[in-house]
């Protein structure tokens, strides 16, 4: 067993060398190491395969989705969802898109080849437990605890809402298979059943009154949608048939079950759907394989250990995905696994070899085996068995490997015309004693694919890339085992059949067809790359023999045996029969041949050319060479030289188209630089004209800035000139106002003089007249006249000031000099009143 980590890649290989199950069946396990701690690793949450099989998705906890693919051992990253997923889908109608849930109630759908978001679906207010695609992939499910809701996958429009009571809740609702059912499960046990497109409640299953109640919690149905498999909290699992809606069956699972986990069907390629293996994961973590007929413990996968969480089944079978414990992903290959129990049933001849018996002997009984005792020494008489009194030859001749018997084979074919679906590809394979050589088979195929079928897709396209590598891989072994096969144009007609029916197993395909050619193709090859005129010739003798007429009728036609024989031998009947799809009776025909080959004369009877059946060798596959050699190494060299001629044909023309690429590109880049060149240079002629226009504006908004300057300085001298004027009056009416002040201050004075002034009596007037008096007076006269001129001085020189600015100093001696003389002339006006 070997472990991949993926870490942070994304993209690469899921085996490093080619797998080999170990007995557990482990093919590889997958792991997801952090990227800052190599000892941690991130868990896997969810696995789901596509229609086909051979890919799956596998979602982790921080969101990455990755697409793994066994067939091709790739692995790719295809999405980062940043929240971790609680359910995938991975079967849409568009093979590309896959459903994702995530953690935060929404229902992203992505497609993995462009990683883009296709749609955004919202809705629940719970997280999703589940989604369920429906078989044509136009419509899906999604489930919550508290409802589930039908989406168009189409539009990504939701179509339907199923709403629950909270006391009842949804356990799950998902689609049947093959056909338009929808099926709801709920917490009470309830199981109903509803049309898809009218969401008609169809029936309800009924629930069991007698026993234990189970709680179911895992559902499982078969491929065909008959039966549904359900249990929960208990070790016993309903087996439920929905054709009669009646409880099919109990089956009680061993004692270590305690509660059902999941419930997983086992398909199978020739069941015809009806899938009679379950996989049952309990709470151990075991998931145990039983089949549901015998109720028989087949095989079991986990262990306590190393529990499984949660596991998938491709649909084809083929391989298992789990989830264990610790979050790998380990990837089983259900071959491995059933490989005891789908062994050939034991031959029922047993040879008698001959010697001394033992002491400890066997007797053989009808119903079964018992071991006697040991004896006490004695000899013990035995009787020799003698086979019957049959011819060896014959019975030599009716002998099959795995114990079957051709004579018997017949019989049952004749009765039934066919055999059981079940075994019809184990009794093919022993009635053809093919080979199975595996290393001769790998050494074919490791050739890789032949030249003449590198193309096949172009002359035989097929929708399913799966049978279109599949018909490719067998016939390029096929070439590689005799060249003539890589120059038979029919060849793909005719084994393309097997190839369908033998899909899964191409090294039994290529050992059918092998066996095919060399038994019933004889002589086929021997006028090659004419069509074999013995083989035709000799049905026109048997046409001749029964119905002259019809012979002769078609040879006044002019159609020959080419016409109306080799077209349906070289397709082995099946571009007839199935690709017209005539309504003709297929068992008429096989009776109707029979009739001929018992009424046809020994002499023209075609067993007389035909030699008798030979299977293919063991070990090595024998060399074919029933064909004219030159002519197909001469073809074979012709076609290798026309194919060389048309790869250097093919090399040269796409020299050609790359030279011709490269001068339209060049001439498309000389083109492109000369359209910039002349963008550009008209921008610039753009440019400057703007520049242009920009300086034009700008020498305008000075001109007017400037007058505007003038302007503003005329009228701030003006503002100025005015202040200065309105300050010069303000100042003179100041002092104007001062002097009023001071005028009434000196009259005030003057008046206080007076009244403070002595009164004289008549009888002494005549002392005023005395001559000091007079001198006086003369005095204060004189002074009177000095008041008068300095103060008319003063007066002027008050004005001159102001006009002129004088100084603060000038005034002030002014002023005291006026105040002098005002005291004078007050004396002196008394003098005079007294006078």
């Amino acid at each position: 067993m070997q472990t991949t980590d993926i870490g942070n890649k994304e993209e690469g290989k899921v085996w490093h060398r080619k797998p080999t199950p170990s007995n557990t069946g482990i093919m590889v396990t997958v792991i997801r190491s952090a990227a800052a701690y190599q000892s941690k690793t991130v868990r896997f949450l969810h696995v789901t395969f596509d229609t086909t099989g051979d890919s799956f998705l596998a979602g982790d906890h921080h969101g990455n989705i990755y697409v793994l693919d066994i067939t091709r051992n790739r692995f790719r990253l295809v999405q980062k969802t940043g929240q971790a997923c609680t359910a995938l889908a991975f079967n849409l109608r568009r093979t590309t898109e896959f459903l994702v849930a995530l953690a935060d109630y929404s229902i992203k759908c992505f497609d993995k080849d462009t990683k883009q978001l296709v749609s955004w679906m919202r809705g629940h207010e719970g997280a999703v437990s589940s989604v369920s695609v429906h078989g044509s992939g136009r419509y899906a499910i999604s489930t919550s605890a508290d409802t589930a809701q039908l989406w168009d996958l189409d539009t990504f429009q939701r179509k339907r809402k199923l709403n629950v009571r909270q006391s009842v809740g949804i356990q799950r609702v998902f689609f049947l298979p093959l056909g338009n059912t929808i099926l709801s499960c709920f917490n009470d046990d309830s199981i109903f059943a509803w049309e898809s497109d009218t969401l008609f409640c169809k029936y309800q299953l009924p629930v069991p009154d007698e026993g234990p109640r189970i709680h179911y919690k895992a559902f499982a149905v078969t491929r065909d949608g008959k039966i549904l498999a359900a249990g929960g909290r208990s070790n016993l699992l309903h087996l439920w048939c929905l054709d009669t809606r009646q409880l099919l069956r109990v089956v009680q699972m061993p004692p270590k079950v305690r509660t059902v986990r999941q419930l997983e069907f086992l398909p199978d390629s020739f069941d015809g759907g009806a899938s009679q293996t379950l996989g049952v994961l309990s709470q151990d973590g075991v998931m145990r394989f039983i089949n549901i007929q015998t109720c028989k413990l087949l095989f079991n996968i986990g262990s306590h250990d190393d529990a499984i969480t949660s596991a998938t089944v491709s649909p084809n079978g083929r391989h298992i995905v789990t989830i264990m414990d610790n979050g790998s992903l380990n990837i089983y290959s259900v071959q491995c696994l059933t490989q005891d129990y789908n062994k050939p049933p034991p031959s029922l001849v047993k040879v008698v070899s001959g010697g001394e018996c033992s002491a400890l002997t066997m007797k053989v009984k009808s119903e079964g085996v018992q071991r006697p005792a040991k004896n006490s020494g004695r000899r013990v008489k035995t009787k020799v068995l003698r086979p019957p009194a049959v011819p060896m030859t014959e019975d030599k001749e009716n002998e099959l490997p795995d114990g079957l018997n051709k004579k018997r084979l017949v019989t049952l074919l004749k009765a039934f015309g066919e055999y059981p679906a079940k075994y019809r590809m184990f009794v093919w394979r022993s009635l053809l004693r093919l080979p199975e050589n595996h290393a001769a088979f790998s050494s074919l195929t490791d050739k890789g694919l032949h030249s003449a079928y590198l193309s096949i897709q172009e002359r035989y396209p097929i929708k399913s890339q799966k049978l279109q590598r599949g018909l490719q891989r067998v016939l390029s072994a096929l070439a590689h085992w005799a060249a003539i096969f890589g120059e038979t144009d029919y060849l793909p007609l005719m084994a393309f059949p097997f190839v369908k029916l033998f899909q899964n197993n191409p090294l039994l395909c290529f050992e059918v067809v092998a066996t095919t050619i060399v038994n019933w193709c004889q002589h086929w090859f021997e006028y090659f790359p004419n069509p074999p005129l013995n083989v035709l010739s000799m049905a026109e003798n048997v046409l001749a023999h029964h119905d002259k007429e019809l012979l002769q009728h078609l040879i006044d036609c002019g159609v020959t045996s080419q016409l109306y024989v080799w077209p349906l031998l070289e397709t082995l009947f099946s571009e007839y029969f199935f690709h017209h799809r005539n309504n003709l009776d297929i068992s008429s025909v096989i009776k109707e041949t029979y009739r001929l080959m018992e009424s046809t004369p020994a002499d023209i009877h075609p067993r007389n050319m035909l030699d008798d059946f030979q299977p293919l060798t063991r070990g090595q596959y024998p060399v074919f060479n029933k064909y004219p050699t030159y002519i197909v190494e001469y073809q074979s060299q012709e076609r290798e030289r026309i194919r060389q001629q048309e790869v250097d044909y093919l090399r040269e023309r796409q020299a050609v188209q790359e030279l011709r690429a490269k001068a339209v590109q060049r001439q498309a880049e000389d083109e492109a630089w000369y359209t910039q060149q002349e963008i550009l240079q008209q921008a610039e002629e753009k440019r400057r004209d703007i520049l242009q226009q920009e300086e034009s504006k700008l020498a305008e908004q000075r001109t007017r800035l400037t007058a505007m300057k003038r302007e503003l300085k005329v009228k701030e001298l003006q503002l100025m000139d005015a202040a200065r004027r309105r300050f010069l009056k303000q100042q003179q009416d100041q002092r104007l106002t001062e002097l009023h002040r001071l005028d009434e201050q000196i009259q005030r004075k003057v008046c206080f003089h007076f009244s403070h002034l002595p009164v004289f009596n008549i009888e002494r007037r005549d002392s005023f007249f005395q001559p000091s008096f007079y001198f006086v007076c003369n005095v204060m006269g004189c002074l009177y006249v000095l008041y008068f001129l300095f103060y008319n001085c003063d007066l002027a020189k008050i004005k001159q000031s102001s006009s002129t600015d004088t100084t603060t100093q000038s005034y002030t001696w002014s002023k005291t000099n006026i105040q002098s003389i005002i005291q004078y002339k007050q004396v002196y006006i008394q003098c005079e009143q007294i006078r």
